[in-house]
Protein backbone atom coordinates (compact mmCIF):
# COMPACT_ATOMS: atom_id res chain seq x y z
CA UNK A 1 0.00 0.00 0.00
CA UNK A 2 1.17 3.37 -0.39
CA UNK A 3 2.74 5.02 2.40
CA UNK A 4 0.83 7.67 4.70
CA UNK A 5 3.22 10.92 6.08
CA UNK A 6 2.35 12.38 9.19
CA UNK A 7 1.13 15.84 8.49
CA UNK A 8 3.19 18.60 10.03
CA UNK A 9 2.36 20.08 13.03
CA UNK A 10 3.01 22.87 15.57
CA UNK A 11 3.17 21.95 19.11
CA UNK A 12 1.58 24.84 21.15
CA UNK A 13 0.91 23.63 25.17
CA UNK A 14 -2.81 24.83 26.17
CA UNK A 15 -4.07 24.90 29.77
CA UNK A 16 -7.39 22.85 30.59
CA UNK A 17 -10.17 24.82 31.39
CA UNK A 18 -13.30 23.65 32.94
CA UNK A 19 -16.28 22.66 30.70
CA UNK A 20 -19.44 22.55 31.04
CA UNK A 21 -20.80 19.27 30.60
CA UNK A 22 -24.25 18.60 29.13
CA UNK A 23 -26.85 15.60 28.25
CA UNK A 24 -24.04 14.08 26.27
CA UNK A 25 -21.04 13.99 28.62
CA UNK A 26 -23.43 12.51 31.48
CA UNK A 27 -21.82 8.92 32.88
CA UNK A 28 -23.60 6.14 33.47
CA UNK A 29 -22.17 6.00 37.19
CA UNK A 30 -20.32 8.14 39.58
CA UNK A 31 -17.38 9.41 37.62
CA UNK A 32 -15.58 10.77 40.65
CA UNK A 33 -15.41 6.80 42.20
CA UNK A 34 -16.07 5.55 45.49
CA UNK A 35 -14.96 8.27 47.98
CA UNK A 36 -16.59 11.41 49.37
CA UNK A 37 -16.50 14.36 47.49
CA UNK A 38 -13.50 17.10 48.11
CA UNK A 39 -11.94 20.29 46.97
CA UNK A 40 -11.54 20.03 43.28
CA UNK A 41 -7.98 19.82 42.45
CA UNK A 42 -5.21 22.34 40.83
CA UNK A 43 -5.79 22.05 37.03
CA UNK A 44 -3.12 20.18 35.18
CA UNK A 45 -2.45 21.31 32.12
CA UNK A 46 -1.80 19.35 28.40
CA UNK A 47 -0.76 19.29 25.46
CA UNK A 48 -2.62 19.49 21.84
CA UNK A 49 -0.75 19.27 18.41
CA UNK A 50 -3.47 20.81 16.74
CA UNK A 51 -3.50 17.81 13.93
CA UNK A 52 -6.12 17.42 11.37
CA UNK A 53 -8.21 14.64 12.26
CA UNK A 54 -8.28 11.64 9.73
CA UNK A 55 -10.65 8.33 9.20
CA UNK A 56 -8.90 5.79 11.70
CA UNK A 57 -7.57 2.49 10.39
CA UNK A 58 -7.11 1.12 13.88
CA UNK A 59 -9.46 1.98 17.27
CA UNK A 60 -8.00 1.23 20.82
CA UNK A 61 -10.56 0.16 24.06
CA UNK A 62 -8.45 -0.26 26.90
CA UNK A 63 -11.23 -2.08 29.83
CA UNK A 64 -10.75 -2.20 33.50
CA UNK A 65 -8.55 0.66 34.15
CA UNK A 66 -8.03 1.46 37.44
CA UNK A 67 -9.30 5.27 37.82
CA UNK A 68 -10.55 5.90 41.23
CA UNK A 69 -10.22 9.15 43.90
CA UNK A 70 -10.27 8.93 47.16
CA UNK A 71 -9.69 12.53 49.77
CA UNK A 72 -6.21 12.09 51.46
CA UNK A 73 -5.69 14.70 53.99
CA UNK A 74 -6.42 17.57 52.24
CA UNK A 75 -6.82 16.23 49.05
CA UNK A 76 -8.55 14.63 46.74
CA UNK A 77 -6.38 12.13 44.63
CA UNK A 78 -6.47 9.45 42.16
CA UNK A 79 -5.63 6.53 44.53
CA UNK A 80 -2.35 4.00 43.68
CA UNK A 81 -0.73 1.30 45.43
CA UNK A 82 2.50 2.90 45.84
CA UNK A 83 1.23 6.41 47.23
CA UNK A 84 -1.93 5.74 49.44
CA UNK A 85 -1.57 1.86 50.51
CA UNK A 86 -2.15 2.65 54.19
CA UNK A 87 -5.20 4.62 52.85
CA UNK A 88 -6.55 1.69 50.62
CA UNK A 89 -5.46 -0.83 53.28
CA UNK A 90 -7.95 1.01 56.16
CA UNK A 91 -10.61 1.12 53.34
CA UNK A 92 -10.49 -2.20 53.22
CA UNK A 93 -9.25 -2.35 49.69
CA UNK A 94 -6.29 -4.12 48.26
CA UNK A 95 -3.68 -1.88 47.63
CA UNK A 96 -2.02 -4.18 44.37
CA UNK A 97 -5.29 -3.59 42.65
CA UNK A 98 -4.85 0.28 42.26
CA UNK A 99 -2.36 0.79 39.36
CA UNK A 100 -2.94 3.91 37.45
CA UNK A 101 -0.29 3.64 36.41
CA UNK A 102 -0.70 0.73 33.70
CA UNK A 103 -3.49 2.85 32.43
CA UNK A 104 -0.50 5.64 32.28
CA UNK A 105 2.09 3.59 30.41
CA UNK A 106 -0.48 2.23 27.64
CA UNK A 107 -1.50 5.46 26.94
CA UNK A 108 2.11 6.75 26.10
CA UNK A 109 2.70 4.00 24.15
CA UNK A 110 -0.69 4.46 21.67
CA UNK A 111 -1.12 8.31 21.78
CA UNK A 112 3.10 8.54 21.00
CA UNK A 113 2.78 6.16 18.39
CA UNK A 114 3.09 7.09 14.52
CA UNK A 115 -0.16 5.36 13.66
CA UNK A 116 -1.72 7.77 15.70
CA UNK A 117 0.58 10.72 14.89
CA UNK A 118 -0.48 9.77 11.50
CA UNK A 119 -4.14 10.26 12.24
CA UNK A 120 -4.91 6.44 11.65
CA UNK A 121 -5.94 5.77 15.49
CA UNK A 122 -8.73 6.51 18.06
CA UNK A 123 -8.92 5.92 21.62
CA UNK A 124 -11.39 4.32 24.22
CA UNK A 125 -10.26 4.12 27.80
CA UNK A 126 -13.27 2.14 30.21
CA UNK A 127 -12.45 2.13 34.13
CA UNK A 128 -13.09 -0.74 36.53
CA UNK A 129 -16.46 1.02 37.49
CA UNK A 130 -17.46 1.68 33.91
CA UNK A 131 -16.92 5.44 33.26
CA UNK A 132 -16.16 5.25 29.73
CA UNK A 133 -13.80 8.20 28.52
CA UNK A 134 -13.26 9.35 24.94
CA UNK A 135 -9.74 10.59 24.10
CA UNK A 136 -9.01 12.90 21.28
CA UNK A 137 -5.74 11.91 19.32
CA UNK A 138 -4.38 15.32 19.79
CA UNK A 139 -4.07 15.21 23.58
CA UNK A 140 -0.11 14.95 24.17
CA UNK A 141 -0.29 13.01 27.66
CA UNK A 142 1.59 14.54 30.70
CA UNK A 143 4.72 12.49 31.24
CA UNK A 144 5.21 12.15 34.58
CA UNK A 145 2.48 10.24 36.27
CA UNK A 146 1.85 13.05 39.02
CA UNK A 147 0.70 15.04 36.66
CA UNK A 148 -1.68 12.52 34.44
CA UNK A 149 -2.84 11.37 38.06
CA UNK A 150 -3.87 15.53 38.39
CA UNK A 151 -5.18 15.15 35.19
CA UNK A 152 -7.18 11.84 35.08
CA UNK A 153 -8.74 13.15 38.46
CA UNK A 154 -9.94 16.47 37.69
CA UNK A 155 -11.51 14.74 34.91
CA UNK A 156 -13.00 12.41 36.53
CA UNK A 157 -14.98 15.87 38.50
CA UNK A 158 -15.46 18.27 35.53
CA UNK A 159 -16.33 15.22 32.82
CA UNK A 160 -14.55 17.08 30.35
CA UNK A 161 -11.15 18.45 29.33
CA UNK A 162 -10.66 20.79 26.43
CA UNK A 163 -8.03 22.98 25.78
CA UNK A 164 -8.25 26.96 26.47
CA UNK A 165 -7.51 27.90 23.32
CA UNK A 166 -9.28 26.03 21.29
CA UNK A 167 -13.05 24.37 20.85
CA UNK A 168 -11.95 20.32 21.16
CA UNK A 169 -12.23 18.71 23.32
CA UNK A 170 -9.40 16.56 24.98
CA UNK A 171 -10.74 13.88 27.22
CA UNK A 172 -14.47 13.69 27.89
CA UNK A 173 -16.41 11.16 29.63
CA UNK A 174 -19.51 9.55 27.28
CA UNK A 175 -22.19 7.56 27.65
CA UNK A 176 -21.48 3.59 27.79
CA UNK A 177 -21.93 1.04 26.47
CA UNK A 178 -18.51 1.38 24.07
CA UNK A 179 -20.12 -0.44 21.17
CA UNK A 180 -22.29 2.75 20.36
CA UNK A 181 -19.50 4.81 19.88
CA UNK A 182 -17.55 2.13 17.63
CA UNK A 183 -18.73 1.59 13.64
CA UNK A 184 -21.00 -0.47 12.97
CA UNK A 185 -19.03 -2.57 10.91
CA UNK A 186 -15.76 -3.01 12.98
CA UNK A 187 -14.17 -6.16 13.28
CA UNK A 188 -13.41 -6.37 17.62
CA UNK A 189 -10.94 -8.17 18.28
CA UNK A 190 -9.88 -8.85 22.30
CA UNK A 191 -5.81 -9.16 23.06
CA UNK A 192 -5.60 -12.07 25.91
CA UNK A 193 -2.67 -14.39 26.75
CA UNK A 194 -5.19 -16.85 26.70
CA UNK A 195 -6.17 -16.14 22.92
CA UNK A 196 -5.20 -17.75 19.81
CA UNK A 197 -1.44 -16.92 19.35
CA UNK A 198 -0.54 -15.59 15.79
CA UNK A 199 2.24 -13.93 13.77
CA UNK A 200 1.24 -9.92 13.66
CA UNK A 201 2.90 -9.66 10.50
CA UNK A 202 0.12 -12.33 9.27
CA UNK A 203 -2.40 -11.94 11.04
CA UNK A 204 -3.52 -7.95 10.25
CA UNK A 205 -2.74 -8.60 5.95
CA UNK A 206 -5.99 -11.20 6.80
CA UNK A 207 -8.45 -8.66 7.85
CA UNK A 208 -10.99 -7.25 6.27
CA UNK A 209 -9.53 -4.34 4.23
CA UNK A 210 -12.95 -2.46 4.22
CA UNK A 211 -14.26 -2.01 7.95
CA UNK A 212 -12.26 -0.68 10.93
CA UNK A 213 -10.40 -3.27 13.28
CA UNK A 214 -10.87 -2.69 16.86
CA UNK A 215 -8.51 -4.07 19.46
CA UNK A 216 -9.56 -4.54 22.99
CA UNK A 217 -6.98 -4.73 25.90
CA UNK A 218 -6.95 -4.86 29.33
CA UNK A 219 -5.32 -1.92 31.87
CA UNK A 220 -5.34 -3.76 35.17
CA UNK A 221 -3.33 -5.20 37.33
CA UNK A 222 -4.98 -8.19 37.46
CA UNK A 223 -7.35 -10.68 35.89
CA UNK A 224 -8.46 -10.68 31.97
CA UNK A 225 -11.25 -8.82 30.01
CA UNK A 226 -13.77 -10.86 28.11
CA UNK A 227 -15.76 -8.16 26.10
CA UNK A 228 -19.15 -9.60 24.92
CA UNK A 229 -19.07 -7.78 22.24
CA UNK A 230 -15.47 -8.79 20.97
CA UNK A 231 -15.57 -11.24 17.61
CA UNK A 232 -12.27 -13.00 18.04
CA UNK A 233 -9.07 -13.45 20.87
CA UNK A 234 -5.69 -13.59 20.41
CA UNK A 235 -2.33 -13.53 21.84
CA UNK A 236 0.39 -11.53 19.53
CA UNK A 237 3.09 -13.27 21.79
CA UNK A 238 3.98 -16.62 23.30
CA UNK A 239 5.05 -15.09 26.97
CA UNK A 240 3.00 -13.24 29.31
CA UNK A 241 3.25 -8.97 28.18
CA UNK A 242 2.35 -5.91 30.00
CA UNK A 243 -0.24 -4.49 28.34
CA UNK A 244 2.06 -1.48 26.86
CA UNK A 245 4.30 -3.64 25.80
CA UNK A 246 1.77 -6.11 23.59
CA UNK A 247 -0.02 -2.50 22.66
CA UNK A 248 3.86 -1.49 21.18
CA UNK A 249 3.65 -4.40 18.88
CA UNK A 250 -0.24 -3.66 17.46
CA UNK A 251 1.09 -0.08 16.56
CA UNK A 252 4.47 -1.65 14.90
CA UNK A 253 3.09 -4.06 13.08
CA UNK A 254 0.14 -2.06 11.64
CA UNK A 255 2.52 1.20 11.26
CA UNK A 256 4.36 -1.51 8.98
CA UNK A 257 1.67 -2.69 7.37
CA UNK A 258 0.29 0.83 6.40
CA UNK A 259 3.57 2.12 5.67
CA UNK A 260 3.64 4.75 8.50
CA UNK A 261 7.17 5.56 9.21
Amino acid sequence: MPKRKAPSSNKRETVVEEEDHDDETEQQGEAAESFPAATLPVESAVVSDGRAAKQPKVIFVLERACLETGKVGAEHVLLNSDDHAKFLMKHKRAPADYRPDILHQSMLILLDAPLNKAGLMKLFVRSEKGVLIDVNPQIRIPRTFRRFSGLMTQLLFKLSIRASNGPQKLLKVIKNPVTDHLPPNARIICMSVTGKLVSLAEYIPSLPKDCPIVFVAGAMAHGKVEPEYADDYIAVSEYPLSAAAALARVTNAFENYLGVL
